[in-house]
């Protein structure tokens, strides 16, 4: 499977990239724990479909420290007992930030209050943030039919 543009070589997708990538490390930056960065990052693209980004951030994950059966579990975390309130609660909020159209509401109230009681302002900002940052990193990458499998931990820095 190839790509049907190659992003990494073209200088207007490089630009676009720069500034999508600048968002997503202000988030790195956040007090936002990073285990939670990268099972939000790991949902939203199981959710969308997005290989490339489903195997780089588990591939991430794992070399992080993450262990093997919660990054098997993610797809199914409401059954999995392996996951904290707060991650469950990061979780649900990506699954409604990244589902937006199936909810004639948009992220319901209650999903809102849970996170808010698990997280600060500043993290709320940085989960929003992230939530979006990964789906439109996701909307790419299916667009383009970026391949998946190659990705190695660390490569884009």
């Amino acid at each position: 499977m190839n790509p049907r543009l190659d992003f990494f070589g073209n200088a207007l997708a490089a630009k676009v990239m720069r500034h999508i990538n600048s968002a997503g490390r202000a988030v790195t930056d956040s007090g936002l724990p990073h285990t939670t960065q990268e099972l939000v990052k790991i949902r939203a693209s199981q959710i969308n479909g997005c290989g490339f980004c489903t195997d780089m951030h588990v591939k991430d994950a794992a070399a992080a420290g993450e262990t093997p059966v919660r990054l098997h579990l993610v797809a199914a975390w409401r059954e999995a007992s392996v996951f904290t309130e707060a991650e469950r609660a990061a979780l649900e909020l990506t699954e409604q930030g990244t589902r937006i159209a199936d909810a004639a509401g948009g992220v319901g109230d209650d999903v809102w209050a849970n996170a808010a009681k698990h997280y600060d302002e500043d993290q709320l900002v940085a989960l929003v943030s992230l939530i979006a940052v990964i789906n439109a990193y996701n909307r790419i990458n299916v667009i383009n039919q970026q391949p998946a499998g190659d990705y190695q931990p660390g490569q884009f820095g």
